[in-house]
């Protein structure tokens, strides 16, 4: 884990936690971000300092947590993966709240259980959703190393183990069937994927941002966001003045701050922990 951080992100974080009465919802993108991408989506798991980090955060959302008063903290994983997908790899903590498909599914982690808002399509959707995934089984079929995925609302057409050939013809599949049912196909590393819900992780931390503050009792609410992919990148769209966006790894972001991978994720997350926890 790094020691020290760049001083403008440093800077970024002071700022982030003044004690001015805002709440402060900490929203994470998993994959890529707290946990490194690998080639079995199955096995992905957070490091051990991203663990950590991200459950000793969690501590300070509770009032009186983690030696903390009364919170305005709040914790969000916000991820594509479907909804109970991300609760079984991310083992969130208790009091998160949980954005699934990148915002089609929500959720909230009791003590209980996780509670989650449910999902429903129309007739048409089923259709659509149907037909997509009749379209997206066509594409790989024969192709080596691709294989799609089936989510609630969504289809997605995963690329990372096949070849540049049958990755480039399945992904030219997969857009032509999303221009044959009027869908937009979303493109992130090595994946496509087509909702037959309109929704966007930007959306997502729109309404969560709205959420926070009816939980915390206060209309302002400053919001940190940290993601790798292009998917994130309508999450850093709507973040506004005095929000913290956070970039993790390469390419071109709209984010004004960035880090290498998990383990620097989890410094960062350190350090807020301790500029939020009383002198």
């Amino acid at each position: 884990m790094s020691e020290q951080l760049d001083p403008a992100l440093d800077g970024a974080l002071h700022e982030f936690t003044a004690d001015d009465g805002a709440a402060l919802l900490v929203a994470l993108d998993f994959d890529g971000t707290l946990a490194p991408l690998v080639d079995d989506p199955t096995a992905s798991r957070m490091t051990p300092a991203a663990r950590t980090a991200v459950d000793e955060l969690a501590a300070l959302t509770v009032p009186g947590g983690g030696d903390a008063p009364a919170s305005r903290v709040r914790l969000a994983l916000v991820s594509g993966r479907d909804l109970d997908d991300l609760a079984t790899r991310a083992a969130p903590p208790v009091g998160s709240y949980l954005v699934g498909s990148h915002g089609a599914e929500t959720g909230h982690v009791t003590a209980d259980g996780v509670e989650t808002v449910p999902l429903e399509l129309s007739d048409s959707q089923r259709e659509d959703l149907e037909a997509l995934r009749s379209a997206l089984e066509a594409a790989v079929a024969g192709r080596e190393g691709a294989w799609v995925q089936h989510k609630p609302s969504a289809a997605v057409l995963h690329t990372r183990l096949a070849g540049p050939e049958d990755s480039a013809a399945a992904v030219e599949a997969a857009d032509a069937a999303a221009d044959r049912l009027g869908l937009e196909p979303m493109h992130g590393k090595d994946v496509v994927e087509i909702a037959v819900l309109p929704t966007s992780k930007g959306e997502a931390l729109r309404r969560l941002r709205t959420v926070v503050g009816r939980d915390v009792g206060t209309e302002r609410v400053r919001v940190l966001y940290a993601g790798d992919d292009t998917t994130d990148e309508k999450a850093f769209a709507v973040l506004t003045s005095g929000d913290l966006a956070l970039k993790v790894g390469h390419g071109e972001t709209l984010a004004a701050h960035r880090v290498a991978g998990a383990d620097d994720v989890a410094g960062v997350l350190d350090r807020l922990r301790a500029a939020l926890r009383p002198s």
